[in-house]
């Protein structure tokens, strides 16, 4: 399995931006999607977001639509999220995950990259 790596975490105040960044290890990957998700404190983890690797469209959770965006470097095996006008509520340890092919779960996941918004 692909190794991702997610970095960019940190704090910020709400109403910040913040861009995540997940690097998948291997040059050459087999991915169909790649999704981020995250783990609040006390709270199952949620889907976030996500990106087909070939077309490049996107697909956002409703708590985060409008303010969040993801996009895919093919060149760089590296999938950001963009997140902007941050809310204490979006604090959380976020991943990314890979989908290798359509139909499958998200296999390979990163080891997280914690985002914590003050208010």
């Amino acid at each position: 399995q692909v190794q991702l790596a997610e970095s960019g975490g940190g704090l910020v105040q709400a109403g910040g931006s913040l861009r995540l960044s997940c690097e998948a290890s291997e040059r050459t990957f087999s991915t169909y999607t790649m999704g981020w998700f995250r783990r609040a404190p006390g709270k199952e983890r949620e889907f976030v977001g996500l990106v087909r690797w070939s077309s490049g469209s996107t697909h956002y959770a409703d708590s985060v639509k409008g303010r969040f965006t993801i996009s895919r470097d093919n060149a760089k095996n590296t999938v950001y999220l963009q997140m902007n006008r941050l809310k204490p509520e979006d604090t959380a340890i976020y991943y990314c995950a890979n989908q290798a092919t359509a139909g499958m779960d998200f296999r390979s996941w990163g080891q997280g990259t914690q985002v914590t918004v003050s208010s």
